[in-house]
């Protein structure tokens, strides 16, 4: 890894990812993966990294994304894979060292200040990397420089948590328990803030992106068991907002476990649990 940028409007939100969020996700990284295989797919196939293309992963986490595209690429092509949080790169670090690539630089970096090559990328690219931006108009301004002439951008981001019942089947029932959670600034920064896709149109085309895409994918969220989805939904970060929030105990945490295990149990097959769920698959260009 190289590089390092701590800029002010950044600094709460790389606390978070470093301190909270970064070693969470790496300690259950397998079921992490496991549960967005789907959205992975369509993904990839959409960004469609050719022999020889030079990419810019946002946001690149444990690198799932990171061997297929360096695979993709190939000798004569390179990925640069950037994140804020250092728990998350040095599990991807560790996972392009085992797979043996040599095409792929890691940099802990945030993406919305961080001096990347100019006109250097054919593919800009993200997993559910750049919904925590703290300035989304500065960071996107940033990253189309990063971009070749006709460069693309290919990312996927959530849709709405309505549009997602992974998330919001838990998020109700944790309200029915503790109440509702304090409310927060319009396109504050969180996992759905681009399921606004007027926003999100609006901060693409403001940095200078043309030929915007975005069109909804509905996929299923993979995991084993009901048990196994009702701890993930706690665990993850609407959840623990609330129940921070609400400062609940124990016994409120088990009993909202326990309704959601209750609910998910609906979803089971004989492959596992599928959690209905849709993202949105986003492409731009950067003008020639």
């Amino acid at each position: 890894m190289t590089g390092q940028d701590t800029p002010a409007a950044n600094a709460a939100m790389q606390r978070y990812w470093n301190e909270v969020a970064g070693p969470r996700w790496v300690g259950r990284q397998a079921a992490q993966e496991a549960r967005n295989v789907e959205m992975l797919e369509q993904l990839l196939a959409a960004a469609a990294p050719q022999p020889g293309e030079r990419v810019l992963d946002i946001g690149v986490g444990t690198g799932v994304t990171t061997l297929p595209y360096a695979r993709a690429v190939g000798p004569s092509g390179h990925v640069t894979g950037a994140d804020i949080a250092r728990p998350m790169l040095d599990a991807a670090r560790r996972r392009v060292e085992e797979a043996g690539l040599k095409n792929v630089e890691l940099i802990l970096a945030d993406a919305q200040v961080h001096a990347f090559a100019p006109d250097s990328y054919d593919l800009l690219t993200s997993r559910l990397g750049v919904m925590f931006f703290a300035d989304p108009h500065a960071a996107f301004r940033n990253l189309i420089r990063a971009l070749r002439p006709n460069g693309r951008l290919v990312m996927a981001v959530w849709a709405t948590i309505d549009e997602n019942p992974h998330w919001k089947i838990p998020l109700d029932i944790a309200v029915r328990h503790l109440g509702p959670p304090a409310p927060q600034p319009p396109h504050a920064p969180g996992p759905h803030v681009f399921g606004d896709r007027d926003y999100l149109r609006l901060v693409l085309d403001g940095a200078g992106f043309a030929a915007i895409a975005i069109e909804a994918r509905p996929f299923h969220v993979r995991v084993d068991t009901p048990a196994a989805a009702a701890e993930h939904a706690i665990q993850a970060s609407l959840l623990q907002r609330l129940l921070d929030e609400k400062k609940a105990g124990e016994a409120a945490r088990q009993a909202i476990l326990r309704d959601i295990e209750a609910a998910f149990a609906c979803y089971a097959a004989s492959e596992g649990v599928r959690l209905p769920a849709t993202f949105l698959l986003v492409r731009g260009q950067r003008p020639a």
